[in-house]
């Protein structure tokens, strides 16, 4: 049975304004002056006048086409990081809500693929995972266990922990071996809060998915001369716990069955 389109357009507003807000959370949460850092304060102002943008103007997708892509006052342009974050993650919520309907699940899709999002890009630009996703997420993966009972609750604070001390071990023995930091603070945080939402088997997953998407990059680079000092292990591991919740169940059933069978 298919979902109700009135759930998909609500599913799409949904993400259309965390899109908008993610886009803050982006600009503001790599920056050192933690005034700055504020996602609430000061308002949204244009990044070229500093005039305050008004609400009509802040439309997600909608202002930015009607304005053209430029400043109400100063006339100069906007980025397009913008309306392409707010409508991506707008069709990734409507993607949750075609794959999963109106459940928990879809929750859990929409605010995990958010946050992946948001690590992601700033961890690319910035070679900096921001506390405020890591810790924003395992609070809201956690609670969302909760609407399992007790299992469901157990299976996510195990995932938390084993995400956090695998990558922490992982942390420890490679700095031991290369005599430098092998594991950023933030990456360590950001497994604990992918387990709550994937459990330990995912955070599992995650890992060797994220080392082979990062090992698919960076060996070519090596080879070719061009190898870089600081990896965005964030991004990986990112596309990593995508994998893992979206995939995950599948693929560990036909692990289970290999192993049989072998």
């Amino acid at each position: 049975m298919g979902v109700d389109p009135i759930l998909l357009v609500g599913a799409g507003l949904l993400g259309l304004c965390v899109g908008s807000f993610l886009n803050v959370c982006i600009l503001r949460l790599a920056k050192e002056d933690k005034k700055q850092r504020s996602l609430f304060h000061p308002p949204s102002t244009c990044p070229r006048c500093g005039r305050r943008i008004a609400w009509r103007d802040n439309v997600p997708v909608v202002s930015w086409l009607v304005l053209r892509g430029r400043c109400r006052w100063c006339g100069q342009p906007i980025s397009m990081q913008y309306p392409i974050i707010e409508a991506v993650v707008a069709v990734l919520w409507i993607a949750a809500m075609l794959a999963y309907g109106p459940t928990v699940r879809f929750l859990e899709a929409g605010v995990l693929g958010s946050i992946l999002l948001g690590i992601a890009l700033t961890d690319a630009r910035h070679y900096l995972i921001p506390d405020e996703y890591n810790w924003t997420g395992l609070v809201i993966g956690i609670g969302l266990s909760l609407t399992a009972g007790v299992p469901g609750f157990i299976e996510g604070v195990l995932g938390a922990a084993s995400g956090f001390a695998l990558l922490y071990s992982v942390g420890l023995v490679g700095g031991w071996v290369f005599k430098e930091e092998a594991m950023g603070g933030g990456d360590i945080k950001m497994m604990a809060m992918v387990g709550a939402f994937v459990g330990w088997q995912g955070v599992l997953l995650t890992v060797f998915a994220g080392a082979l998407f990062g090992s698919l990059v960076y060996v070519p680079l090596l080879i070719l001369g061009k190898r870089k000092r600081h990896v965005p292990f964030g991004v990986f591991l990112a596309m990593g716990a995508a994998l893992a919740f979206v995939f995950g169940p599948a693929i560990y059933d036909w692990y289970r069955r290999f192993l049989g069978a072998a």
